[in-house]
């Protein structure tokens, strides 16, 4: 090993079915930034392999026999925590449990990989991976940089902005970006925003079906309507919409109406649905009649759709270091130039407001 090489981000699997954890495994040792240090069937076996050779990073099933992941996770948590990147199969109502489950600890939530379908394989493999290394830099200080990997960008879904946004009018649009360690910071955010705020539009990186017990959870802890977004959705006062899992989100204008589009598409700076895509669409739909922020996340989805938001004219905020799970979008979007200035998370939602009433 070369004398400054970078150790590897240590990985237990943790899944009762073989094929999954064979899954799991291969797809994780496939990354050369990872290493898998073992499989558990359940989690008192997991504890053991624990004891014996402590990992940087767990990818956890919810449905085990003996003990499920939630419990699990609870107590890891609060006896010797490490980061969990919870591996689900569950969609529809039995998404609440893995809100349980980020509220319990878990660092990301993501969906099982698609057995035998090389192209979902592929999409999985690389959710999975980067979900895992985000998991390992979260709350531990300083982010190195990622190695460059070949990726889409806004390309693959929307032209550029052309420069003819709407000019300046009475309505401001809100634009969210956000990742790893999202939930709770988006939840904090509109906890926060009143009755009559202007429309939200959110894209938090989560899997396909959990999107909408999100956003019923957010909505029965706001004043405002939080709502998971459908195509032809009006953006209107005091509302939020929640981009759905594993499709794009943009912004669109009918008129003087501003309403978002729900799409199919690749991945787009490795993810879908994209902060680039749902920002680069703000940036050619409403301009200067938008304010952009960019929030706690592994990576640089957003960075180029927020630099795009603000050479449309919008304003833009970024996530502040201090009050981020992992300084990683945010950091990427200011070394791009794409971010006006920088806010704690509890000064976020006044600083949302004082700016869409300037």
């Amino acid at each position: 090993m070369a004398p400054f090489a970078r150790r590897r981000i240590r990985v237990l699997v943790v899944d009762d079915s073989a094929v999954v954890r064979q899954t799991l495994a291969s797809l994780l040792s496939s990354d050369p930034e990872l290493e898998v240090i073992g499989t558990a069937a359940d989690p008192f076996a997991a504890a053991a392999s624990i004891g014996r050779n402590r990992p940087d990073v767990i990818t956890l099933d919810v449905e085990m026999p003996r003990m499920d992941g939630v419990t699990f996770l609870r107590k890891l948590m609060s006896q010797s925590p490490i980061p969990v990147v919870m591996c689900s199969s569950l969609v529809g109502e039995d998404t609440e449990t893995l809100t349980q489950a980020l509220q319990a600890g878990a660092v990301d939530v993501i969906c099982k990989p698609q057995m035998g379908v090389k192209g979902f394989l592929e999409e999985s493999r690389t959710i999975l991976c980067d979900a895992v290394k985000a998991a390992a830099h979260a709350r531990i200080g300083k982010i190195g940089p990622r190695p460059v990997s070949e990726k889409l960008s806004a390309d693959a879904v929307l032209a550029a902005p052309s420069g003819r946004a709407m000019s300046k009018t009475t309505e401001t649009v809100i634009a969210i970006g956000v990742s790893t360690g999202g939930t709770e910071a988006v939840r904090a955010l509109l906890e926060a925003m009143p009755a009559d705020c202007p429309p939200i539009v959110v894209v938090q990186h989560m899997p396909e079906n959990f999107t909408a017990a999100f956003a019923r959870r957010l909505d029965g802890l706001c004043r405002i309507t939080v709502r998971e977004a459908q195509s032809g959705a009006r953006m209107l006062r005091g509302h939020a919409l929640i981009a759905p899992g594993n499709r794009h989100t943009l912004l669109t204008r009918s008129g003087a109406t501003y309403c978002v589009e729900v799409r199919d598409g690749p991945l787009v700076s490795r993810h879908r649905p994209s902060v680039d895509v749902l920002f680069r669409s703000v940036a050619c739909t409403a301009g200067r009649n938008a304010i952009g922020v960019i929030m706690t996340g592994m990576g640089d989805d957003g960075a180029r759709g927020l630099l795009e938001m603000r050479q449309a004219g919008a304003r833009t905020l970024g996530q502040d270091e201090d009050s981020c799970v992992v300084y990683g979008m945010p950091r990427e979007a200011k070394k791009l130039g794409a971010v006006e200035d920088e806010v704690p998370l509890s000064r976020l939602p006044a600083t949302l407001l004082r700016l869409a009433a300037d």
